[in-house]
């Protein structure tokens, strides 16, 4: 079985450069995804306290382990603190009820999900809202929150930390502020949003940069993605006998992103993984550099409408 290559962590630990994304992937519909996965050979498998799907993810790495196909430490799950947690207070009990989800002992990445939080009201309630439908949000500084995470390692709950949704900015206060160092930051990166400049700043700063979104949201009655779509980016995949997904995502990580695909469809599982075989040109890469607008799937509008000091993307990267 062929795994996927792994790149070094700035804490030494070794993270797979392509994952599964799991978001929208319940009951036993995910679970049959990420047995599948685990089959073909993903090591690295992505979800979240919001995705809600936590136990899902858990028994099926558990089921794998208990069948013999895994051990525990070949897998990398990445989980998320979400933002209803930012108080410093609340970020071990977040994680320790994540960990009791996950039937697990250990999170290997454990990541901010946003640098906003959210006010916190009870367990049930993630997205907090007043009457009129704005979310109401806290304004715990996300370092405190970070120092907070850097306890979970010292604990030995979490092995790495990492931020998500964070530009270039908030990135450095971290790395100015914290002890323990974010190994990645896992922001919107496809085709359409190639985050080149974030990628060059990461690397600058020993981090990798994750890709969620890597595909955009493949709408087909619209042939959108245009670079799904794109007879220059077809032309490309006929010569590497691929799809132009498997070129748009073998793109991405020749740019130094790991991207991090979401599906619960098995075929469509196996191909985003079929990726090791080949790499792209200097001049193939500048054809799929042209589909960069930097349109955003994932904007955060409520965020942005509530005009909050940490809203992300209002800078350029």
């Amino acid at each position: 079985m062929k795994l996927a290559p792994t790149v070094k962590l700035n804490n030494g630990r070794e993270m797979p450069i392509l994952g599964l994304g799991t978001y929208a992937s319940q009951n036993k519909e995910g679970e049959i995804a990420i047995k599948h996965a685990i089959d073909i050979g993903y090591r690295h498998l992505d979800t979240a306290f919001f995705y809600q799907n936590e136990a899902e993810v858990g028994q099926s790495i558990r089921d794998k382990i208990a069948e013999g196909v895994v051990k525990r430490e070949d897998i990398f799950l990445t989980t998320k603190l979400w933002n209803i947690y930012h108080d410093p207070e609340r970020v071990e009990g977040a994680c320790r009820k994540q960990l009791a989800n996950l039937g697990l002992d250990y999170i290997d990445l454990y990541l901010m999900h946003m640098p906003v939080g959210y006010k916190y009201i009870n367990e049930e309630t993630l997205l907090p809202k007043d009457e009129d439908g704005a979310l109401l949000l806290s304004d715990v500084d996300y370092v405190d929150t970070y120092k907070a995470m850097e306890q979970l390692v010292k604990s030995g709950l979490v092995r790495s930390l990492g931020v998500s949704n964070f530009n270039s900015e908030q990135l450095k206060r971290v790395l100015d502020n914290c002890e323990i160092k974010p190994v990645t930051n896992q922001v919107e990166c496809s085709p359409a949003i190639n985050q080149k400049k974030l990628i060059e700043f990461c690397k600058k700063h020993d981090v990798t940069l994750t890709a969620y979104t890597p595909l955009g949201r493949p709408r087909p009655e619209e042939q959108k993605p245009d670079y799904v779509y794109s007879d220059k980016v077809k032309a490309i995949a006929e010569k590497y006998n691929k799809t132009t997904t498997q070129v748009a995502l073998r793109y991405l990580i020749d740019s130094g992103a790991i991207p991090i695909p979401k599906s619960s469809n098995p075929k469509r599982i196996s191909e985003n993984f079929d990726l090791f075989d080949f790499s792209l040109t200097d001049e193939e890469k500048a054809v799929l550099d042209s589909f960069n607008t930097g349109e955003r799937m994932v904007p955060l509008n409520l965020i942005k409408a509530r005009n909050h000091k940490y809203f992300p993307f209002a800078i350029e990267f």
